[in-house]
């Protein structure tokens, strides 16, 4: 009777385990009274008059200045999409709703890859926080603060509530406006957050939470610490850096208002393509989409580069 004992599968499919994209809401700064289609999208800013201090004379009509000369911010627009086929051959034999399962993986496909699409541009940016990791005492005790792109055998330290305090100040001495009420917003890594969370002493994120906001060491959340809010996406990029002793640096990025421009042709959209071969055995399934981001305040983003003690070296 072996011939009636026989396998048997669970027809409901499970999908992978996934993160929840981020970094499209970024983008803030969008066209308001576009002129026309184009290729591309082009943002002006006015510059302010420079300040005029000295006192005018009574008798004497003063010159006029010129007008500060409007800068510009390009958005070019690019199509990005993908597409898969489904064969009536899958269809007929399959256990289960294949289709149904296919268009679930191709909208997620839209989404993260446009997310990540965006984090390139955000992590294109020029200012930059860390601590330096094998320099003196000294100089470990606080961060430092870069306008350029950081050396790829840089070594790194861990996230600490100082990067934290300097990376606002920073935004709050070039004028940036906040974008969450009157705080501004920290993309982390949760493996980033551990540090921050588990740093002792006095002028650290635990003390004044336990006294205040004790809910968020419960729920193991950093929320909203020194002028900033948290929020904890495993999608931060992350990677080895050049040199003799690699360490894995992870981006965190802290940013105000207008950090980030969007300009969108065709929004982006899931697809049913028509079946066009000879015997009607392939259905095309896919996204598609017109868009492109640029930094438009690029003095409203800061990288705050740091590694982690628990994911450092691999």
């Amino acid at each position: 009777m072996a011939n009636l004992v026989q396998t048997t599968y669970d027809r409901a499919l499970e999908f992978a385990l996934r993160a929840q994209p981020m970094f499209r809401q970024a983008a803030d700064k969008r066209p308001v009274q576009q002129a026309m289609p184009g290729s591309s999208v082009v943002f002006e800013l006015y510059a302010d008059l420079a300040q005029a201090i000295t006192p005018l004379n009574e008798l004497v009509d003063p010159d006029a200045v010129a007008a500060g000369n409007p800068t510009t911010v390009t958005v070019t627009l690019n199509e990005y999409g993908n597409a898969i086929l489904v064969s009536n051959k899958l269809d007929l034999f399959s256990f289960t709703d294949v289709t149904a399962g296919l268009v679930n993986q191709v909208a997620w496909n839209l989404v993260d890859s446009i997310d990540l699409v965006v984090q390139n541009v955000l992590a294109a940016g020029t200012q930059n926080i860390r601590r330096n990791g094998s320099a003196s005492a000294a100089a470990q005790a606080a961060p430092l603060y870069n306008t350029g792109t950081l050396n790829g055998v840089q070594p790194f330290d861990f996230y600490g509530s100082d990067i934290a305090r300097m990376g606002v100040a920073k935004l709050r001495a070039q004028f940036v406006h906040p974008n969450k009420g009157a705080s501004y917003t920290r993309f982390m890594h949760p493996e980033v957050s551990l540090d921050l969370r588990s740093e002792t002493g006095n002028n650290g994120w635990r003390v004044p939470m336990s006294y205040s906001s004790a809910d968020n060491i419960w729920a193991g959340e950093i929320g909203e610490y020194e002028g900033s809010i948290f929020i904890e996406t495993p999608r931060c990029i992350n990677a080895l850096n050049a040199g003799t002793t690699p360490t894995r640096v992870f981006n965190t990025y802290l940013m105000g208002q207008q950090a980030l421009a969007e300009a969108t042709a065709e929004e982006f959209h899931t697809i049913r393509g028509p079946v066009v071969d000879k015997l009607t055995r392939f259905q095309p399934l896919g996204w598609y989409g017109v868009a492109g981001w640029s930094l438009y305040r690029p003095q409203a983003l800061i990288i705050e580069q740091t590694t982690s003690s628990i994911h450092s070296t691999t």
